[in-house]
């Protein structure tokens, strides 16, 4: 393994400062001083001269809803809970929203929804944050009116449950 001079010992530290990840460490000490060096044999020596590369700030995966949120004045739960939604005087559709006792596999929760037309499927969120509708026929689509409806139920219903 290659020792470096004091000057290029200071350029990999400003390297390091100005935010160079071990990569581009090892590309500009063969580019600029004709050291190559495995990557192996660079971190080595990156922990043999004291320089800590410094590490990015990694992205937290956002979970993207696949109904917009409902309005906040607008309230599809009836006072008794989830299961009894409001009526349809109030303007609000006909959802009933229920979870399983064991999550089915694979999902963190899941359950079983009625739509104000009839049709039921079944609902799971995975592990990556994804929501998903199974059961139904191919290409259903619940009336728009449910759609806030089953997501304020689901958002109680993950509270309620500690998610």
């Amino acid at each position: 393994m290659s020792q470096l001079t004091p000057e290029q010992l200071t350029h990999v530290e400003q390297w390091a400062a100005d935010g160079a990840n071990l990569n581009h460490v090892q590309d500009r000490l063969k580019t600029e001083f004709g050291i190559s060096l495995t990557y192996l044999d660079a971190r080595l020596l990156m922990v043999d001269v004291g320089v800590r590369l410094q590490e990015k700030p990694r992205e937290v995966e956002k979970v993207v809803a696949l109904v917009p949120a409902p309005p906040p004045a607008e309230n599809a739960l009836g006072d008794e809970g989830f299961d009894e939604p409001a009526g349809e005087s109030a303007g609000i559709s006909n959802v009933t929203l229920t979870s399983d006792q064991v999550a089915t596999p694979g999902a963190l929760i899941s359950g079983k929804v009625t739509f104000s037309d009839g049709q039921e499927a079944a609902w799971y969120l995975d592990q990556m944050g994804r929501l998903g509708l199974s059961g139904a026929p191919q290409g259903y689509q619940p009336p728009k009116e449910d759609i806030s409806n089953f997501q304020q139920q689901l958002d109680l219903l993950m509270q309620q449950a500690g998610f």
